[in-house]
């Protein structure tokens, strides 16, 4: 079983998704990612990890997402059954997205 493992270590290619919402859409946004994350992101080759955030002011909904690499991302943006989920998120929120990697962690001073 995979993991969130965030490291400079791994090659994983890292999305980080910042979707804004109007504070009355939040919880229905927090309940679309999980189902298509559970419904069948997660089941696609290459997922690693994702980690669902919301605001405390409820206007943003945030993942954090681990992919194998850039190929098996693109193969879950062209998967016809995770698409209707963006399209719908779309509906009630807009979206920025960004592809990074991981430069440095930091851990508390021993």
């Amino acid at each position: 079983m995979s993991k969130t493992e965030i490291s400079t270590e791994n090659n994983f290619l890292t999305l980080i998704n910042i979707f804004t919402v109007d504070p009355a859409n939040q919880q229905q946004l927090v309940d679309l990612l999980i189902a298509a994350t559970e419904g069948n992101v997660n089941k696609i080759a290459g997922f690693i990890s994702s980690s669902l955030h919301k605001s405390l002011d409820g206007t943003k909904v945030t993942m954090y997402a681990q992919w194998r690499s850039l190929a098996d991302y693109q193969n879950m943006r062209n998967n016809p059954t995770a698409s209707p989920y963006l399209e719908q998120a779309l509906q009630i929120a807009t979206f920025d997205s960004g592809m990074y990697e991981v430069v440095r962690t930091f851990m508390p001073f021993q």
